[in-house]
């Protein structure tokens, strides 16, 4: 079951592209998603103190021609827990150490697609622990025929 509460911020200047994610996050059964469209919009939505996100996923486009190192200003700002960097020529998907850090840094070199943020959000939102049934002492004893 997915934490409907989770907030993502998804940042890339083609519209098509934020469509794409957000429709594959709202399959996921992720619907509080804010995108948009250039990187003065994030800092405006992560400078003042206010509930923060627990995704951004940003395309490197969008810092191309400023010089802002993505990784600094994510792994920095208090109100981004988790960012997924996209379109980085040089990074690796890093395999993921166990336990995992409590914020998730991935750089992917193109767009993220279903099974990347299916991935992402297991490690993000990892589905809850199912515990058996307890079976009660004096039920298991009424089911053996040993209850007076």
């Amino acid at each position: 079951m997915t934490n409907k509460t989770l907030r993502i911020l998804i940042a890339d200047d083609q519209h098509f592209q934020r469509l794409k994610i957000e429709k594959i996050l709202n399959q996921l059964g992720y619907f509080r998603i804010a995108p948009v469209h250039s990187f003065d919009e994030i800092e405006t939505l992560t400078c003042c103190p206010s509930k923060p996100f627990d995704l951004l996923i940003i395309s490197t486009a969008l810092v191309a021609d400023l010089d802002i190192d993505l990784e600094a200003f994510c792994r920095d700002n208090p109100l981004i827990h988790h960012a997924l960097i996209y379109d980085n020529q040089q990074a690796q998907l890093p395999s993921m150490p166990e336990p995992l850090p409590p914020a998730v840094r991935i750089s992917l070199p193109g767009a993220p697609g279903s099974e990347s943020l299916k991935y992402l959000m297991t490690m993000i939102d990892p589905p809850p622990q199912r515990h058996g049934l307890q079976v009660l002492p004096w039920l298991r004893e009424l089911s053996r025929g040993r209850v007076s």
